[in-house]
């Protein structure tokens, strides 16, 4: 059950998304071992936590903005579920892909917001997770993630608008072994630095979780989605598609992951 695991989220892993959502100088003092590094690890779940981040915080069916006032984005995003194994130390030594969906990581752009996860849980509704999932046989090169797009769309008065680019998922700057060494390194390493947290500190006080859900980052926006945030009776639609069997047609739901939220 995801709800045991804990939520994570990988921030600049698709070339241009940072800027585009206005966060680039939030890591400004961030630094990365190579120039198309992501920039970290937050979270957006932490099970048993007393905090804010302890309401498991994604639905399937509905999106629910903020009663405050707040401009909220789709993140269309390519969650993975992952097993954990740890040492005698609780130092995080593995992580094992086992399946992956579609997800939408949805953010607000909160001034003054110390830290990402500020800005990504607020109801039981604040993210959305397709129902469907597909098991990852190998999550290396060869495998079956190799054919698969994400792409997004925002239906808002009858009219479809595409939200975020049509991207590959090997477009991601970091992606199977090197996302996974990645991974292993930042949860237990990372820092509480900038907008940045101690995940391995999470890790300890959510009780060492055997799983991880892990939204592996947002594509950039198309010009839609740069301009325009979730309104009321908006629908989302977050896509993975296999590109050799077919297009990100909404309407053809065989041989793909559609993720739907009407927007409350």
């Amino acid at each position: 059950m995801i709800e045991k695991s804990i939520g994570l989220g990988v921030a600049g892993n698709f070339a241009h998304h940072l800027e585009q959502a206005g966060e680039l100088k939030d890591f400004e003092n961030v630094v990365t071992k190579e120039a198309d590094a992501p920039k970290g690890i937050f979270p957006f779940y932490l099970p048993s936590s007393e905090s804010f981040l302890g309401l498991y915080c994604i639905g399937d069916e509905v999106l629910e903005l903020p009663s405050y006032e707040a401009n909220a984005q789709v993140e269309p995003e390519v969650a993975i579920l992952f097993d954990i194994n740890y040492n005698e130390a609780y130092k995080v030594i593995k992580l094992k892909a086992k399946k992956f969906t579609a997800f939408n990581d949805c953010t607000i752009r909160k001034e003054g917001a110390k830290k990402i996860s500020e800005k990504k849980s607020w109801s039981a509704n604040s993210k959305g997770i397709a129902k469907k999932w597909i098991e990852i046989d190998k999550f290396e090169e060869g495998g079956v993630m190799d054919n698969f797009h994400l792409c997004s769309f925002v239906k808002r008065d009858g009219i479809l608008h595409e939200y975020g680019v049509d991207a590959p998922l090997l477009g991601y700057s970091y992606f199977y072994k090197k996302l996974e060494n990645w991974l292993v390194e930042k949860m237990n390493e990372q820092e509480d630095f900038g907008p940045l947290e101690d995940i391995a500190q999470h890790l300890k006080d959510c009780g060492y979780p055997k799983q991880a859900l892990i939204s592996i980052g947002a594509t950039a926006y198309a010009e839609f989605g740069k301009k325009n945030y979730l309104k009321s009776k908006d629908e989302v639609y977050v896509v993975v598609y296999d590109k050799r069997k077919g297009s990100a047609d909404i309407e053809a739901a065989e041989d793909k992951i559609i993720l739907h939220q009407k927007v409350l």
